[in-house]
């Protein structure tokens, strides 16, 4: 009946999309409307068929014998008053399926999971919460541990799945904590910070689908590998309209891609680089002792006296650098034409006269050169390109950074934008806005220009003079303004479309996962995309990697929220066995003694092992294919450091069928070789560590990395080495 309902709603809105497609015409309000249906229809679409695969997982009995179907969204029976054929699991009546125990069953009897594959029922597991009963199941601890089991000891498939079914109650509290405020979620490796986050995003939108539908959410990864990862997991929730960036990705026209030493990202990522930004964008602003203009036959001069005066003026209209240059451009023509004026004879002259000089001095070459020698338009690109390739300017903006630092951030104009750069661009673009003056009046041309043509073609349709007076003209139909909008209509585009190509769109709600790594500056960049501070914030202390990450949350929000922000735990490692969490544990203590690992539900038996060899390139290919035959259908990552990651991919894609290097793959081959950056938030069957030693050097919290890149597995671990092991990796097996 649920697979009969959700196919009449699928052929119902195929149907009406059908419909909207074929209008055409009308009013500018009439295609607003279809494109809207047609967006909203195409969405409907999309999320029936992302919601197919495990529609309905789990039912509730009750002990006045009412019975509830839960599952993915909410169907209703047409035929009798909309009569609920399947509760949404977002729905408040669903809360009993994550939280309800024997000790307080909140009036269930009985909780039902339902494995299923596709519409196929594959297993049933019943908890019978009803102390009464001669058998009760008194699960005080996982809610649904056959299925939560099943899960976690399934293949991964290179794709994220959701954890809908199997939420547990220190997860569903966080899901649907309320929206205002920022969130916390504090985590260490496999228990489910990611999952959480995400399943929160679709909660929010079911719960505040007005407000947020407007302004969108924006979900912040790590790294583009990660987004590709977790890209389904809200599809099948059945959410479409969530954007996913990484911070490198938050400037729009621009993907930054670029890679630079760490030492360099971390001097970017720091806080006082906003002064620097600030001071290069002044120092664009010049004063020159004095400059020479030539005008109409006779040299104008600008003395430093007038171009402090005009530049003091167009700085105190507090406009950003590009807007205060027409007050700047105003003050500057003014001085001139005084001069020239006063040359000609300014008795001679009257005001007309005065116009016709300052519209000549505005449109004279010269003088347009002049004024963008002091006060030039500038893009954030063109700012930061010039100040990296320019050591003079370089030191003049960033005087209080040490002179070895700003060695370090010289670099040619043509070099490749790196993450790091972004929330510098960010800031510039703040800094300088964007004179629109000249964007608006082009529009305004080509309007016009559309305009005259569309009246150009109602003439030619209209020009048989001896036509019918009864017949109706082209002309008595539409008028030349409408046919112009009509022809330059723009498709409608999504909340998270509009805000993936504006700068400036503000969100209802940001997530930011792996949130640990964020530099103060990126922080700065995310904060401006959310000014009512509703954030869920995902990740772990112990791992951060980045030189310029955080050492602990306070740090990182009190500059905005004060004390404003709640702190949540998870505490439950349900990804990582055991006897994998044993090894990774002696690491976490090296970063800090008083941290404490998750504990994991389960044990698979299977120790971790490590093998040394002579040479990693040349034998670590056989290994691979060893652990791919251990692993059957499952899926491997072999973790490198960063510097050897084009060396050991290379040797591994040569020799291992199917193999893929992680950064350039969308991770469904069988065996990936990724860097411990590339590797955050991705979970594997199995993993290959290599070269723990590289790993502990390459990077000043080195040891998180290590941590981070031993807990990526759920069944097996190996860590290869040519070197001694560390001593934090003694418990492993030879």
């Amino acid at each position: 009946m649920l697979y009969g309902r959700l196919d009449d709603l699928r052929d119902q809105t195929s149907k009406r999309l059908a419909g909207a497609l074929r209008e055409t015409g009308g009013t500018h309000q009439m295609r607003s409307e279809r494109d809207t249906s047609v967006a909203m229809y195409s969405d409907q679409l999309a999320q029936y068929s992302a919601v197919e695969n495990g529609l309905a997982f789990g039912r509730l009995d009750f002990h006045d014998g009412e019975r509830h179907y839960i599952g993915r969204i909410g169907l209703f029976d047409e035929e009798k008053e909309y009569e609920p054929l399947l509760m949404d699991w977002r729905a408040p009546a669903a809360r009993p399926f994550y939280l309800a125990t024997a000790a307080s069953p909140d009036g269930v009897r009985r909780r039902r999971h339902i494995r299923t594959s596709m519409r196929k029922v594959t297993g049933l597991d019943d908890e019978v919460l009803d102390i009464t009963s001669s058998e009760p199941s008194r699960n005080e601890g996982l809610t649904g541990e056959a299925t939560l089991l099943a899960a976690l000891n399934a293949n991964r498939t290179g794709q994220m799945s959701d954890i809908v079914a199997t939420i547990q109650a220190e997860q569903d509290k966080i899901i649907r904590t309320e929206l205002n405020g920022v969130v916390v979620v504090q985590g260490g490796p496999g228990t489910g910070k990611t999952a959480v986050a995400l399943h929160r995003a679709a909660y929010l939108l079911y719960t505040h689908r007005r407000q947020l539908s407007k302004r969108g959410v924006l979900v912040v990864g790590p790294n583009a590998t990660f987004l590709r990862y977790i890209g389904q997991v809200l599809p099948s929730l059945g959410e479409t309209g969530v954007l996913l960036s990484t911070v490198g990705e938050l400037f729009p026209g621009l993907t930054a891609v670029g890679r630079e030493p760490v030492e360099v990202a971390a001097i970017k990522g720091r806080i006082q680089m906003a002064d620097v930004v600030a001071a290069a964008v002044r120092d664009r602003q010049e004063a020159p002792a004095s400059l020479e203009v030539p005008f109409d036959q006779d040299v104008l001069r600008l003395d430093r006296k007038t171009i402090t005066q005009a530049r003091g003026r167009a700085r105190r209209s507090r406009r950003p650098h590009n807007e205060a240059r027409r007050v700047f451009i105003r003050e500057v023509i003014s001085a001139l034409a005084n001069q020239a004026v006063n040359r000609l004879g300014r008795h001679l002259l009257d005001a007309a006269d005065l116009d016709d000089i300052r519209r000549e001095l505005r449109e004279d070459p010269e003088v347009q050169r002049a004024i963008d020698t002091l006060w030039p338009t500038l893009t954030p690109q063109r700012l930061l390109s010039e100040l990296y390739s320019s050591p003079g300017r370089l030191a003049r903006a960033a005087s209080k950074v040490a002179p070895a630092e700003r060695a370090l951030l010289e670099r040619p104009a043509d070099a490749e934008w790196t993450p790091a750069d972004v929330p510098l661009l960010d800031e510039a673009a703040e800094l300088l806005g964007e004179d629109d003056a000249e964007a608006k009046a082009k529009a305004e041309r080509q309007r016009r220009q559309a305009v005259d043509y569309a009246q150009g073609v109602l003439d030619i349709l209209d020009l048989e003079d001896d036509a019918d007076p009864e017949i109706l003209m082209a002309t008595d139909l539409v008028d030349a303004y409408r046919l112009a909008e009509r022809h330059g209509a723009e498709r409608y585009e999504t909340a998270a479309e509009r805000a993936a190509a504006d700068r400036t769109w503000t969100f209802g709600h940001v997530i930011v996962d792996e949130a640990q790594e964020l530099s103060p500056m990126a922080w700065r960049t995310l904060m401006r995309r959310v000014p009512s501070k509703s954030m869920t914030v995902v990740g772990d202390i112990a791992q951060t990697g980045d030189v310029s990450g955080a050492t602990s949350w306070d740090e990182v929000l009190s500059p905005y929220v004060a004390d404003r922000w709640k702190l949540t735990e998870l505490t439950v490692n349900y990804r990582t066995p055991a006897e994998i969490m044993t090894v990774a544990a002696d690491v976490l203590t090296s970063v800090d003694p008083d941290l404490v690992p998750p504990t994991s539900v389960r044990e698979t038996g299977v120790p971790p092992w490590s093998a040394r060899v002579d040479s990693l390139a040349d034998e670590l290919p056989a290994l691979v294919a060893r652990e791919l035959a251990e692993i059957g259908a499952g899926k491997l990552a072999v973790i490198v450091p960063t510097a050897s990651l084009d060396v050991l991919g290379a040797a591994v894609v040569a020799s291992v069928p199917g193999a893929a290097v992680g950064s350039r793959s969308d991770l469904e081959s069988r065996a990936v070789v990724l860097s411990t950056v590339d590797a955050k938030g991705l979970e594997f069957d199995a993993v290959i560590v290599v070269d723990p030693v590289g790993i502990l050097a390459e990077s000043p919290r080195g040891a998180s990395d290590l941590y981070v890149a031993l807990t990526r597995a759920t069944q097996r671990l190996g860590v290869v080495h040519a070197d001694d092991l560390p001593p934090v990796l003694s418990r492993l097996t030879a």
